[in-house]
């Protein structure tokens, strides 16, 4: 698989100064949690759900995760764990199928090796699970179910915990819980492949819901726990896990306050669509600028409960030239004893030692998703995408 594998070669060649490697689940895990990009998720009661995986995968989505945990009603579950089996067991049987990453999303410890054993020799479908409200206590018994699931399949299975917890939100048990998170999935360092931001349980506990005009940093107390979880988990001196952005809630305008009007004139049908588009623009506006504050703020990778949301992050995630230009020059072998240059670009400065990081990390960036053309920004690879 590869990032804008569904855009035609012609159309890539044409966007891309350096096009998005190809990977598969096999792939070193450094390249794979790059590459997660907008991870979509599914209840995995969908009765659909393998279609619906294929169908996904065919329009650019790399990873997904299929839910047995809070988008699913408590009584779902048996169903859902049947359904899952059933699903992953179909597309274990369509040979050469481009099947996403795929993790599961438990609720229990013992649901990892249970399933695993269901699912038999189907488990290669799978590239992990989603571990819910994630601390070292509540955590240790899911890596540890982990574990020993992978040793009985003979399969590599990562692991993403959910920083969702009441504990890591209230700022006097803040600083131990990320302490405890760092010891527990430091120990399985090898597996974790992502640590994901829950904010919408971190909103549950203030009773607040940011609206589809605010950002997830605009809601102070949930941006305050971001910038700890950073801090402390999300370091780039080598001690640092892949912390992926916030869900995005909203995804459609609401088409019912356009109904009068359009039952109405032709003008007044003109001016619903107008209307209508600027709404549109308007809530695309807030995603726009979350996948913006999420890459500002060491984040890479978004939590996506629709589809219309998988292309905005991967288009927001490939480097430009310039970034490219800065990383490669920061990063020239002749440069590794620091001082200042000017950039190729002719509009800052890069300082060799204090951008290093940076630049690694962008370099990272530019192999899973690409490095844009000169000429080619958001708006253009939106377009190949959505035309496509």
């Amino acid at each position: 698989m590869r990032h804008f594998g569904h855009i035609a070669p012609e159309v890539r060649k044409r966007l891309f100064h350096r096009e998005p490697c190809a990977f598969s689940a096999d792939s070193p895990a450094r390249l794979l949690s790059a590459a997660l990009g907008a991870t979509l998720y599914s209840p995995a009661t969908r009765p659909r759900l393998a279609e619906d995986v294929l169908k996904q995968a065919g329009r650019g989505v790399v990873s997904m995760v299929l839910c047995l945990e809070d988008s699913i009603d408590d009584a779902e579950v048996p169903a859902g764990e049947e359904n899952l089996v059933r699903q992953l067991t179909d597309l274990a049987r369509r040979p050469g199928a481009d099947l996403p990453l795929l993790f599961v999303r438990v609720r229990a410890p013992e649901q990892i090796p249970d399933l695993v054993r269901r699912l038999g020799p189907a488990v290669r479908t799978l590239s992990g699970f989603v571990l819910p409200k994630f601390t070292e206590e509540r955590g240790a018994p899911f890596l540890a179910a982990l574990s020993a699931a992978e040793a009985e399949c003979g399969r590599r299975l990562f692991a993403m915990p959910v920083l969702e917890s009441p504990e890591l939100l209230y700022r006097e048990t803040r600083v131990q819980t990320l302490e405890g998170i760092f010891r527990a999935v430091d120990g399985h360092r090898d597996r974790v492949l992502a640590l994901r931001l829950g904010v919408t349980d971190f909103c549950s506990s203030y009773g607040l819901r940011r609206g589809p005009d605010m950002t997830a940093y605009d809601v102070q107390i949930v941006a305050s726990v971001i910038a700890d979880v950073v801090n402390m988990l999300g370091r780039a001196d080598g001690t640092g896990f892949t912390v992926t952005g916030p869900v995005w809630e909203y995804f459609r305008v609401q088409e019912r306050m356009f109904k009068p009007q359009l039952r109405q004139s032709p003008f007044l049908q003109v001016q619903a669509a107008e209307l209508r588009a600027q709404l549109i623009e308007h809530a695309m506006d807030g995603l726009l600028r979350e996948i913006s504050l999420d890459h500002a703020n060491g984040l890479l990778g978004k939590t996506c409960i629709h589809p219309s949301h998988v292309l905005p992050v991967h288009a927001l995630s490939v480097v430009s030239h310039e970034e490219f230009s800065d990383a490669q020059d920061i990063l020239k072998p002749e440069r590794c004893g620091g001082g200042v240059l000017r950039s190729a670009y002719t509009n800052k400065m890069n300082e060799v030692k204090p951008h290093r990081a940076w630049a690694e990390r962008t370099l990272l960036r530019a192999e899973v998703f690409g490095v844009a053309n000169e000429d080619i920004g958001f708006v253009e690879l939106l377009a190949a995408g959505l035309s496509d």
